[in-house]
């Protein structure tokens, strides 16, 4: 059986296709193989990020925002091999992060990556002493409370006292009450005289 030419340039373009593509993969950059926390996981706590890539890479970069966009204090990222540690440099409260990441490839090429999680709990705790405190404040009555009392009570004095009538006014009505009375009386016994003598 006889082939031709085309079917022979066929015959080869295809083993030419079958070595090339398995041969690919071992030329393409590393890529994370696995981190901690995982991508949208929901944890508890988190104190240190861990990175593992599919290779040994290069200067690691890491960082760390909460859901404000504000970057969050880490230590300096160690390498180990395939792996990246970066310590976290507080504990995180409760919300949503990213993890931004960008290491070398053991083939000299960048690559980098965002992982988002979750640290679950309230998103605001308060502190149960605080609590407390303003409870305590509220229920009892403090210094500035009480001064405020003696104020008005000492203005409330100060109107009873300004109500009152002094005693030289209680003195002159009585003067006048006592003129009155003696006009009045020697008034009555004027009018009593001039009766008697029109009778006469």
């Amino acid at each position: 059986m006889a082939f031709s030419p085309r079917h022979v340039l066929g015959a080869a373009f295809a083993c030419a296709l079958f070595l090339t593509f398995p041969a690919l993969p071992a030329y393409a950059h590393d890529t994370l193989k696995s981190s901690s926390p995982a991508k949208n996981a929901q944890v508890s706590s988190v104190e240190k990020i861990e990175l593992e890539y599919t290779a040994s890479v290069k200067f690691p970069f890491v960082v760390l925002h909460d859901e404000a966009g504000k970057e969050v204090s880490l230590g300096k990222p160690r390498l180990a091999g395939p792996k990246v540690f970066a310590e976290i440099a507080q504990p995180l409260t409760p919300g949503s992060y990213v993890i931004a990441w960008r290491v070398v490839s053991s083939d000299g090429h960048p690559i980098e990556g965002e992982i988002p999680f979750r640290v679950k709990g309230s998103a605001s705790p308060s502190p149960s002493g605080e609590g407390s405190t303003a409870g305590s404040a509220s229920s009892a009555p403090t210094g500035p409370a009480t001064g405020a009392a003696e104020p008005s009570q000492a203005a409330g004095e100060r109107t009873v006292a300004a109500a009152g009538i002094p005693g030289w006014i209680w003195g002159g009505l009585a003067v006048l009450v006592v003129l009155g009375a003696f006009v009045l009386l020697r008034t009555s016994r004027r009018g009593s005289d001039r009766e008697d003598v029109n009778a006469d």
